[in-house]
């Protein structure tokens, strides 16, 4: 099991294997999760040798192993399905025409994602985007958002977790407090929001609102209105706002930390995050070096991680 020798940090690996170096690292460090990318899968057998030797590592047929499974341009597992078609809007928009084929569709999707992550050794997909499209605006989002209107992303993201935890997978909601006003890639550059607080709470924040996820990812945005200074991954304001108006009362983890939208060095990175009041820093890129650095800056896992934890092994166990 997750204990409290373990670490708030999510990190990457290099390769299709576990590296002896990487080995060593994660024998240290005792990162809380592990996230895998299209580099790390090339076959199914493959994959499963991988999932195990990371489980086996830490003693824990449950450690939670995560993939970013959206479905459309956001496929990890192109190699053994495609996924194409089944994009967020594909499903918002069948939802919209005909509710009766949408649930059939959907439970039938997400029953065979669940399968395959399952026999990969997977146990939890970051999903679902509640992001409200605007096809005006950045289509860094676009299809990854079931709908311009927010009662369908929160009606299909509530439906997406409720199937996903039916079939033994976890989910991460994402990107808190919303994502759908950015103008710009925040993978490149820090994108600037500027509408006022009662309008997100009505709008963009409020797909997010008691959603039963045990976990949510941050986006990297700056509310300019709210908090001049800090993205949300950095803000006390927006962190607060997420768990007080949003009311969000589960692990918040951050979107990658080598996101080009966040401006200062790896390590305030890290920091300033937890100093936010995020609970888990993510790192994606599978770089040694900087992993260090998020190890080295992220604290012991604490009794409000080890709680939640603990039902979301209640979940995938």
């Amino acid at each position: 099991m997750i204990n409290k020798n373990y670490r708030s940090f999510i990190c990457g690996i290099r390769g299709k294997s576990l590296s002896d170096k990487e080995k060593k690292f994660l024998i240290k460090y005792k990162p809380w999760g592990i996230i895998l990318f299209s580099r790390n899968i090339d076959t199914i057998s493959q994959t499963q040798k991988l999932t195990k030797s990371i489980k086996k590592l830490f003693k824990n047929y449950n450690y939670p192993i995560l993939i970013d499974e959206e479905g459309g341009r956001v496929s990890r597992l192109k190699n053994f399905i495609d996924n194409s078609i089944f994009t967020a809007k594909f499903f918002g928009d069948m939802y919209k025409k005909n509710p009766k084929k949408f649930y059939l569709y959907f439970h039938i999707y997400i029953k065979q994602i669940s399968y395959l992550l399952k026999t990969l050794g997977i146990n939890i997909n970051t999903v679902p985007v509640l992001d409200i499209r605007r096809n005006n605006f950045h289509q860094i989002i676009g299809d990854r958002s079931y709908s311009t209107n927010k009662d369908i992303v929160r009606k299909i993201g509530n439906i997406c977790v409720s199937i996903f935890h039916k079939n033994k997978i976890g989910t991460i909601i994402k990107h808190i407090p919303g994502h759908g006003l950015a103008r710009v890639d925040s993978h490149k550059k820090l994108p600037v929001v500027d509408k006022n607080l009662s309008y997100l709470l009505k709008n963009d924040f409020s797909t997010f609102k008691k959603n039963k996820s045990l976990i949510g990812m941050t986006g990297h945005l700056l509310f300019k209105k709210i908090d001049k200074k800090n993205p949300s991954t950095h803000s006390l304001k927006i962190i607060d706002i997420v768990r007080k108006r949003i009311q969000f009362k589960n692990i918040i983890i951050t979107d990658d930390l080598s996101m080009k939208a966040l401006k200062n060095d790896l390590k305030s990175n890290v920091l300033n995050s937890f100093k936010a009041g995020c609970n888990i820093a993510l790192h994606c890129n599978g770089n040694l070096k900087e992993m260090l650095i998020v190890a080295k800056n992220s604290p012991k896992i604490d009794k409000f991680i080890l709680k939640k934890t603990s039902h979301l092994m209640n979940i995938i166990g």
